[in-house]
């Protein structure tokens, strides 16, 4: 069944979401703090309206993909007619790869104001969004559950559910996506080693991502380290390294030690502090160069 959905944060995965919502047959009004950049889903049937609050209606649903814990407050926490908007019985999904912690204070600050919080974070890169492939991974209230799994089987290939406690979706994201960036530092550094050895690095990895490694993120990031296209962003550089800092965060509050996170925080710090934030997150292999005395293109202003 088609209903409107409210719609905030209109980013690289936001607009393949929104995207797929509104060919589902979903009717949508969104918000993006820069207005510009929802022309293209306007143009395809959005409602765009000037201020967080008036995506929600008493009862409605709403989605917010934002870039942080940060953004994910300011409109959840610290806008009060956000939630005067959605109650009573209205539901926040956040989609955001955001902190455990803040999941956690969501579900409680949004229940107190009788509206529902389901965390909903997910696993693809724009074009997976665009194309309704994404891996979700839900969390939250059992009732909000059943009522947004058809919203988000819409924009899904799967959805994963990890039970009631509204940080545990988040937990699992964060685990995914620390693989993930180990895995293109593994890469990384096996291409460089072959490189420096005279076995070229698309031979290499062509191999290896059709034999040892036939899964998405080698195959995906080793097309990407090997064509070494990095100034088009799909996973900004600075989002991965904020990833990281959430996972050694929450493996610091749960007394976890995560030695291999900390290496790749240092890595992907370096990274930026050689102005690479705004470059796709495989630009990190530009630093394994680097440090085995290959020399690298500036990054792009």
């Amino acid at each position: 069944m088609s209903e409107t959905i409210g719609f905030i944060g209109l980013g690289n995965m936001g607009l393949g979401v929104a995207s797929s919502l509104l060919r589902a047959g979903h009717k949508l009004r969104v918000y993006n703090r820069t207005a510009s950049k929802a022309a293209s889903i306007v143009a395809q049937g959005a409602t765009l309206v000037p201020r967080p609050s008036q995506v929600a209606e008493p009862g409605g649903i709403v989605i917010t993909m934002l870039s942080d814990d940060t953004a994910l407050e300011e409109i959840a926490h610290r806008d009060p007619s956000f939630l005067k908007m959605l109650s009573p019985g209205g539901i926040h999904i956040s989609m955001s790869t955001v902190s455990p912690a803040i999941s956690r204070r969501s579900a409680t600050h949004h229940a107190a104001q009788n509206v529902g919080y389901v965390a909903a974070p997910v696993f693809g890169r724009p074009e997976s969004a665009a194309a309704a492939k994404l891996w979700t991974c839900v969390s939250g209230e059992a009732a909000a559950k059943k009522r947004v799994h058809p919203i988000l089987s819409a924009v899904s290939q799967t959805v994963f559910d990890f039970g009631e406690d509204p940080g545990a979706a988040n937990v699992v994201k964060l685990c995914g996506n620390f693989l993930l960036i180990a895995a293109l530092e593994a890469m990384a550094e096996a291409a460089v080693l072959a490189e420096k050895n005279g076995v070229n690095r698309k031979d290499l990895l062509s191999m290896l991502t059709h034999t040892l490694f036939a899964c998405p993120v080698y195959q995906g990031y080793g097309q990407r380290l090997t064509d070494q296209k990095y100034e088009t962003a799909g996973f900004r550089l600075s989002l991965a390294l904020k990833d990281i800092n959430l996972a050694l965060d929450t493996a610091e509050s749960s007394a976890v030690p995560m030695p291999l996170a900390s290496l790749l925080h240092d890595r992907w710090l370096s990274a930026v502090a050689n102005g690479r934030e705004n470059m796709d997150a495989t630009a990190a292999a530009l630093n394994v160069a680097e440090a085995a005395g290959i020399k690298v293109k500036a990054a792009t202003p």
